[in-house]
């Protein structure tokens, strides 16, 4: 492992723990008992169906990234789906270091450039932020169900900051797009000389996420692309409801226009997490479940861990058992996306 990463390792911990100890310490009469006895009231049937959805939604993915392969390779969503859940259990497991593994499967099995399904995978990122953007603006100024909720008009004021956010995406996609070259060429000229080859870091990012904007070849395949997103945000979505709802408290029986709130909190938890054990985003989760829907310390901490295992870990038993039948090693696949990678950056 280089020394980087171990110290970015290090890093989290520390800031984790700190997180940790300020939460508890919030704690003081934390009832382990009780925590206890709500997760073992949870409704087995409600977790199954989070499950499902779950495993619904990497199903989606394997479809949009079927219609991204669309100009370039006649495929099946079937081919796609094992090196999706695949990857995604690589990012489950050792974090950021897995996040090339998807990319790095599907070019090798479908005969492609890694460079090109890089560039896939900068536009999907583009789409996720962009959907899960539009439905969760879409619940804080249209859902009247959030109106009542503690710090409502600090989500408005997060919504505009959103829309703002995606508005920028979107001229700088538009921009890379009818520029893309001349914008890498500029950044490879500004950024000469800084550590590690930012520049052409920076050009190369530019050159792979132009050439994911040049699969879409018509407003069909854009609308396509963008109502399988929404179709899999939402899914996730209802993956958070029913786990939320499998407690049988009105605390958390959370309208699925609300659920985008949790979701967020625990996106932007998940910045800060170790691989195979999270923490950031359990946190976040945590805490939004208790200062914002009124759930119990006990109460949120079982939930939140349970959402965390549910719509984050439970792909990792098929993921293992997929990658043991291809004969594959999730270490090995990510150090040789990461040489790739490298390697593509240097072209």
């Amino acid at each position: 492992m280089k020394k980087h990463r171990i110290l970015l390792y290090a890093l989290l911990a520390s800031l984790l723990a700190i997180l940790f100890y300020l939460q508890f310490r919030a704690w003081r009469n934390f009832d382990w008992g009780m925590f206890l006895s709500r997760t073992r009231q949870v409704e087995a049937v409600h977790i199954l169906l989070g499950i499902a959805f779950t495993y619904f939604a990497y199903l989606l993915r394997a479809v949009r990234w079927r219609i991204f392969l669309r100009p370039v390779k006649k495929t099946t969503s079937s081919s796609l789906l094992a090196p999706t859940v695949i990857g995604f259990t690589g990012i489950a497991l050792l974090g950021r270091p897995g996040e090339m593994i998807r990319p790095y499967l599907i070019a090798r099995k479908e005969g492609l450039s890694f460079s090109s399904q890089l560039a896939v995978w900068a536009v999907e990122r583009i789409f996720d932020i962009g959907a899960f953007a539009l439905l969760l603006i879409s619940s804080i100024f249209f859902s009247p169900n959030l109106k009542h909720l503690k710090y409502y008009d600090k989500f408005r004021e997060g919504g505009l900051l959103l829309m703002l956010l995606v508005a920028a995406l979107g001229a700088v996609a538009g921009v890379i797009s009818m520029k893309g070259e001349l914008v890498a060429l500029w950044a490879e000229r500004r950024f000469t000389g800084h550590a590690s080859g930012l520049g052409q870091k920076i050009a190369a990012r530019v050159r792979e996420f132009r050439g994911g904007l040049n699969t879409i070849h018509g407003a069909s395949e854009l609308l396509q692309l963008t109502a399988v997103s929404l179709g899999m945000w939402f899914t996730i979505a209802l993956a958070y409801r029913q786990v939320t709802g499998a407690y049988g408290v009105a605390a958390l029986n959370i309208p699925v226009a609300q659920v985008f709130l949790l979701m967020g909190s625990s996106m932007i938890g998940s910045l800060v997490q170790l691989p195979g054990v999270g923490g950031g985003s359990q946190l976040a989760t945590i805490s939004t479940l208790e200062h914002v829907f009124g759930a119990t310390p006990e109460l949120a901490a079982s939930c939140g861990i349970l959402l965390w295992m549910v719509t984050f870990m439970a792909i990792t038993p098929l993921g293992l058992i997929l990658a043991h039948r291809e004969r594959l090693s999730l270490r090995r696949l990510s150090e040789e996306s990461h040489t790739e990678e490298e390697l593509a950056e240097q072209r």
